[in-house]
């Protein structure tokens, strides 16, 4: 199979019809062989069954039904697990991102030998206040801590490589930073292209201020996990350690001094505390490093959804 469309969805019973139409018409006309998954992430109103109706009048569709909203890292990592095409292409629902693109995402991909391709809005039909802005200071700030310089990295529309999505896990909010998380599993060929941003024809964005806020935790644990996630004592035991002996230092000294050379009044130094704060936060980091080691020979079920129903597998 050429291509696996993967298609988070969350109330989004208007435009998916017009939308699996449209994927239709550009597959046929270029000859793909593709599948269409549409992942609905515990919607409210009627998606499901517009997804059965659909499922059943072609077989290229496929739908996966979480019982309740998990977000869309979730979504998309059952769609990479349930994906069997050479190439995955992720799309949002609300037909802002055009079908029109895949034909050259998929050539680009294949003759470039890049792993990733990432749509870049150039010019988008959000507002400028609430989400371009922000959009451009989350870019460059990914941009600068990852060293993945893409203008657009939370653009729903990209294409992968099997094996690239096969070799990340996204949960919370890291749906934003698959390239970044791309990049640390060892794929380094990551490019963008200029792709159509299409104004919201149906509904309104699912997105609330929260995912500010959301996104930079997630940012900062990428980064962590991408470089310490194997080896936390590394960072954690060599600061905890560095913290506990300056805290030691400091009590010998302060030991000396009142035993060889006789003074006195050593508690009511700022040295003194300074000295016990030191010890008590290098034994806390050390200790957390070493959690940390055991965590990490005991995997988490951290991606484990209820899923209610699944049509077309």
């Amino acid at each position: 199979m050429d291509i696996s469309v993967i298609i988070p969805l969350y109330n989004e019973e208007e435009s998916l019809p017009e939308l699996i139409s449209w994927i239709g018409q550009v597959m046929s006309a270029n000859q793909f062989s593709y599948e269409v998954i549409l992942i609905d992430d515990g919607s409210t109103d009627n998606s499901w069954e517009v997804v059965s109706q659909l499922q059943q009048k072609s077989a290229f569709v496929k739908g996966i039904r979480f019982l309740r909203n998990y977000g869309k890292s979730a979504a998309l990592n059952e769609g990479f697990k349930a994906a069997q095409g050479d190439y995955i292409i992720t799309m949002d629902a609300d037909l802002q991102d055009s079908p029109d693109e895949i034909p050259s995402l998929y050539q680009m991909i294949r003759e470039g030998g890049f792993d990733i391709v990432s749509g870049w809005k150039k010019k988008r039909y959000d507002n400028a206040l609430t989400k371009n802005l922000p959009s451009k200071l989350y870019n460059y700030v990914t941009g600068k801590m990852s060293g993945v310089k893409l203008h657009d990295m939370n653009c729903g529309l990209k294409i992968y490589r099997r094996k690239v999505v096969q070799s990340i896990e996204v949960y919370g909010e890291m749906h934003r930073y698959i390239p970044v998380l791309a990049k640390w599993a060892g794929f380094r060929k990551i490019t963008e292209k200029p792709v159509v941003h299409q104004a919201r024809k149906y509904g309104v964005s699912k997105f609330g201020w929260e995912r500010f806020v959301n996104g930079f935790l997630d940012l900062a644990s990428i980064l962590f996990i991408g470089k310490y996630g194997k080896k936390p004592m590394h960072v954690f035991g060599l600061w905890g350690s560095i913290v506990f002996l300056l805290g030691a230092g400091i009590w010998i000294y302060l030991a000396i001094a009142k035993f060889a050379f006789m003074q006195y009044k050593m508690t009511e130094r700022p040295l003194f505390y300074v000295g016990i704060i030191s010890l008590v936060i290098g034994t806390q980091l050390f200790l957390a490093g070493f959690l940390g080691e055991l965590i990490t020979r005991n995997s988490a079920d951290r991606n484990h959804y209820n899923i209610d129903e699944k049509i077309g597998f």
